[in-house]
């Protein structure tokens, strides 16, 4: 099933409501009403009311066309984002780094997230915008010390993001969480596609494309550390949540590492693909 945050009209200054829907055929929506305050809430709450939210899309008493609507990041207000680094062998070549003996882990900040097709700023303090096309966990389940394979469990679904990175603010310090918080740089979605409808994720074919040149291609089986090893590593630390959101890496390509470097600048348009998953597009801008 396929799970979206939007507003009716299709631009990003509309006055509706949050609303959320359940994504048919492909190119339209079924509102899902009152089933639930928020996707935090129908995530925690799916247990309950998941099947209704399964007959109501199988319903589509009322349906919108995608064109119509503005998707929103299908969580605009994560409990938490959690991302991990050099999580592929070929970005960990690109970097010049050594394969992690742990992971390596850092977060974003919340005033990071945007919508899956709305604009991303170049900062006006900026020296050097990335893209990374990243496969993104949705947290399903309250809980600590999940095991490697209770973690499957604990997993609602998955999205396409772009970790998006200001390289100088990243790297002038160890600590990598100012570089990657930057408002509007933590966009994903289009929307949650439930695990049950994934299957393996660690199968799926992933790609970054900008201004149509395929800079990043890749596939899920090459996670140093997959989706259930990120999970079991985390819950020893913290209490994962239902709607926290996880960035898994990102493979070789990113424009840090090309000859030479190409940072991204204002027009640029970067779409990330995944398998299964749709694709998010954003067009990068100058801070106003």
């Amino acid at each position: 099933m396929k799970l979206a945050t939007f507003r009716r009209g299709p631009g990003p200054h509309d006055q509706g409501r949050n609303e959320l829907g359940a994504v048919i055929e492909g190119e339209r929506i079924v509102p899902l009403g009152a089933l639930a305050r928020d996707m935090i809430d129908l995530i925690a709450r799916w247990g309950a009311i998941g099947d209704e939210a399964r007959r109501l899309a199988g319903a589509a008493a009322e349906t919108l066309p995608l064109s119509d609507v503005h998707l929103l990041a299908p969580i605009p207000r994560p409990g938490k984002i959690m991302a991990i680094g050099l999580n592929y062998a070929d970005h960990i070549a690109e970097t010049g780094a050594a394969t992690p003996a742990h992971q390596i882990w850092f977060s974003k900040g919340i005033n990071a997230v945007t919508g899956p097709f709305d604009p991303v700023d170049i900062p006006r303090v900026s020296r050097f915008v990335d893209y990374e096309a990243e496969l993104v966990t949705i947290v399903g389940a309250r809980g600590r010390h999940f095991t490697r394979d209770a973690a499957p469990a604990a997993v609602f679904g998955f999205c396409v993001g772009n970790d998006v990175s200001e390289r100088f603010w990243q790297n002038r310090t160890a600590q990598w969480v100012l570089g990657k918080s930057f408002d509007t740089h933590a966009p994903f979605g289009p929307w949650i596609t439930t695990a049950d409808e994934v299957g393996d994720p660690h199968v799926l074919g992933i790609r970054g494309i900008v201004n149509g040149e395929t800079r990043q291609d890749s596939n899920t089986r090459h996670l140093v550390f997959n989706v259930w090893d990120q999970l079991a590593e985390l819950s020893q630390v913290m209490t994962l949540e239902p709607g926290d959101v996880i960035y898994t890496g990102t493979p070789g390509g990113v424009g840090a590492a090309m000859k030479p470097p190409r940072p991204l600048k204002a027009g640029d348009k970067v779409r990330i693909e995944i398998d299964r998953l749709g694709a998010i597009e954003n067009t990068f801008v100058a801070e106003g």
